[in-house]
């Protein structure tokens, strides 16, 4: 997790095929799964989150099949891993959604990136 600004911009740009100015925060976690970066650009310059775990891991979902490209979640996806939450014990209730080429809602981009 040694990566900063320029570095995990240059990430987005080449591994992910994103731009990094596109408003998405995207999220990075290291091996251990007890450390995330998330980056966003908000219209004047990037900002950086970054959080380490004194114990216990984050969960994030199954990252074993997701592209080079990422995985998108939703916001309160985001809000339950930070929170340390079972996603395997979640259970959505179903609501009516958008078809995803009308959806003009903010989504986050997670970025399965290992450093």
């Amino acid at each position: 997790m040694r990566k900063s600004f320029n570095s995990l911009q240059s990430v987005i740009r080449s591994a992910m095929h994103l731009n990094p100015l596109s408003g998405y925060l995207f999220v990075f976690k290291n091996k251990r799964a007890d450390r995330i970066k998330c980056v966003f650009w908000d219209n004047s310059g990037y900002a950086m989150f970054y959080k380490v775990l004194q114990k216990g891991t984050f969960q994030f979902p199954d990252l074993e099949h997701v592209s080079s490209a990422g995985l998108e979640i939703e916001p309160a996806t985001l809000h339950l891993i930070l929170d340390g939450i079972d996603l395997s014990s979640v259970r959505h209730r179903q609501r009516y959604r958008l078809p995803h080429s009308l959806d003009q809602s903010n989504s986050f981009v997670s970025g399965a990136i290992q450093s």
